[in-house]
């Protein structure tokens, strides 16, 4: 195993390089990663991208993208973020992950560029500029996939994704997320997620508030970029949903289509119909085989972790990465309509950065047990401000005789939840996927969890 050329020799070494980067934190700005492509013959401009980005549901339009493409006969690099159990599933071919040797073998490579740079002026790249340029590597020089989903890790038109000119771009919706990073203001978020909008490639979008559309309309006819935009070039009617399936009809300017999908939620036939306009742009314009029942299949063998998924049924336990104020709503809407139970209760964990109390103003009206706890992880909220938050919208947003636990270490926690859960009860674990991924791994009885980003 130690058979490596280069400081790097085992795969934890190699991660914990790359983490160890973490301090330089989020740094806008792409000089750092164009400087690193320019050092290793620029691999990007060679490869073929699906660049997406919006608030919610980039991860599961994704999972939809990845799976139909290789089910219609390509190959396809996914590059993702964050994890929900390993470091090398950000990074993969045809659905699997890179392997560890290719990792350390890559991250060698990178490690004397990244040491080097550090001592300019522009400083050290950042984990995730690395992470990035180690992605690119790999499809670039070791697996050449057909194409590449390829998600933004934050914002967009800063975000290092943003050096490649992808052959189409998807914004999924947009939302109140990462303000303290993006801007205050829905238009200010836009005008973050609409940077990934390349001179002359097509654009589609599920992007719903008026506000926002203006913007995207503005900057797409500035790139003379085509725009296809939910309810205006494409929409979709939702025929029947349970708890295993949902069936649709995708409506757009070439062809209608009905389809099925395993995911829950309405957010997700909307994600999975943007994810179609996609597919119909690289058929009709750039001349992707796409047969109608690999489609079909594609869509309905999309299965993604952590949202909507059930771990459990004796007690029934479902996860849900819902952790800002557009994802309670859709949880919220997502079981009522979709789960009968008696009483529910739900375990949340949250980050300290985010809008927590429009988060509970959704999901207190359906609570009956609220079990408050902390992910393990160090940007973590502690428990005891989430209960006085709780305690301000008690009066005004929750049932009257809502029960309320605290309970720091989510082991715990989660063990209460079991307890607390009947049989005809429904149990949700919501919130970061900080947290989801630990209490996924232990429902599920994973060993080799990691989480991160």
């Amino acid at each position: 195993m130690n058979s490596h050329t280069g400081p790097l020799r085992t795969y934890d070494e190699a991660v914990q390089w790359i983490n160890g980067l973490i301090p330089f934190g989020i740094r806008p700005g792409l000089e750092r990663i164009l400087a690193l492509m320019d050092q290793l013959g620029n691999p990007h401009q060679r490869l073929k991208f699906i660049h997406v980005a919006g608030t919610n549901g980039k991860g599961s339009s994704c999972a939809f993208l990845t799976e139909t493409l290789k089910i219609s006969g390509y190959t396809v690099g996914t590059f993702t973020s964050p994890y929900i159990t390993k470091f090398t599933d950000r990074f993969q071919f045809n659905g699997e992950n890179i392997s560890e040797e290719t990792l350390v073998d890559l991250a060698n490579q990178l490690h004397p560029l990244v040491t080097e740079m550090a001592e300019t002026e522009l400083g050290s790249p950042t984990m995730f500029e690395v992470s990035t340029a180690l992605a690119i590597l790999y499809f670039g020089k070791v697996c050449y996939p057909d194409v590449i989903v390829w998600e933004t890790g934050l914002g967009g038109r800063m975000d290092v994704t943003n050096i490649v000119t992808p052959i189409v771009s998807l914004i999924t919706n947009i939302g109140m997320d990462h303000t303290d990073i993006l801007g205050d203001t829905l238009e200010d978020i836009t005008r973050e997620k609409a940077g990934i909008i390349k001179r002359g490639v097509p654009v589609v979008s599920c992007v719903e508030q008026p506000e926002s559309i203006a913007i995207l309309k503005s900057k797409a006819a500035e790139s003379k970029s085509t725009l296809y935009l939910l309810n205006d070039q494409f929409s979709y009617v939702r025929h029947s949903f349970d708890e295993k399936t949902q069936q649709f009809t995708f409506k757009g300017p070439f062809r209608d289509m009905k389809l099925s999908i395993s995911l829950q939620g309405e957010h997700q036939v909307k994600n999975a119909t943007g994810v179609m306009m996609v597919l119909e742009v690289l058929r009709q314009y750039m001349a992707f085989v796409l047969e109608d029942e690999d489609v079909e299949q594609g869509f309905s063998n999309t299965a993604w972790a952590g949202r909507l998924e059930t771990v459990s049924t004796d007690p029934h336990i479902i996860l849900d990465g819902a952790h800002n104020p557009e994802g309670a709503q859709s949880l919220v809407t997502s079981i009522s309509e979709t789960y009968s139970y008696h009483k529910l209760n739900l375990m949340m964990g949250m980050l300290s950065n985010k809008h927590h109390r429009d988060y509970l103003e959704h999901i207190l009206p359906i609570v009956d047990t609220l079990i408050l706890t902390e992910p393990d992880f160090r940007k973590k909220m502690d428990a005891q401000s989430l209960f006085d938050l709780v305690q301000e919208l008690r009066n005004t947003k929750a049932k009257p005789n809502l029960e309320i636990i605290v309970e720091p270490d989510w082991t715990e926690a989660l063990n209460r939840l079991k307890k607390e859960t009947g049989t005809e009860d429904l149990a949700v674990v919501t919130g970061t996927l900080y947290l989801i991924s630990d209490v996924r791994a232990a429902l599920l009885h994973q060993t080799d969890s990691e989480k991160g980003w």
